[in-house]
């Protein structure tokens, strides 16, 4: 029947989205057209972060439709970006940078093993 061969036309919307972290933590609210509450947070293997408010987040829609999105990353800041082949992990007020010279950069107080390094008076 000429009926049956119509088609419902599908709204496509892209695969990821910017949006703006309105409740932060492991399971923040990210807004990006609607707010979404409760998005998982992926990261590289090995290391662990939580969205703060107010950070600009890349969101992945995952799911037939794109119903499950997920936060994938965090927008970089443009003065805090290393030199290309370096790695920089920060927090604001500690870092470790690994340098393509083969050097490891800390920045911050050092604990070792629970104790201040180097140890006071040495």
């Amino acid at each position: 029947m000429w009926l049956s061969r119509q088609t419902v036309p599908t709204r496509r919307s892209a695969a990821a989205d910017r949006g703006v972290v309105t409740i932060g933590g492991s399971m923040p609210a990210v807004y990006s057209g609607v707010e979404r509450r409760s998005v998982p947070v992926y990261g590289p293997g090995g290391y662990f972060w939580q969205p703060a408010r107010g950070d600009e987040v890349l969101i992945l829609k995952t799911g037939a439709e794109g119903e499950a999105p997920c936060v994938l990353g965090r927008a970089m800041d443009p003065e805090t970006v290393p030199a290309a082949g370096e790695i920089l992990i920060t927090n604001g007020s500690a870092s470790v940078r690994l340098g393509r010279d083969g050097k490891l950069y800390l920045t911050g107080e050092l604990i070792l093993n629970g104790q201040r390094f180097p140890p006071e008076g040495a």
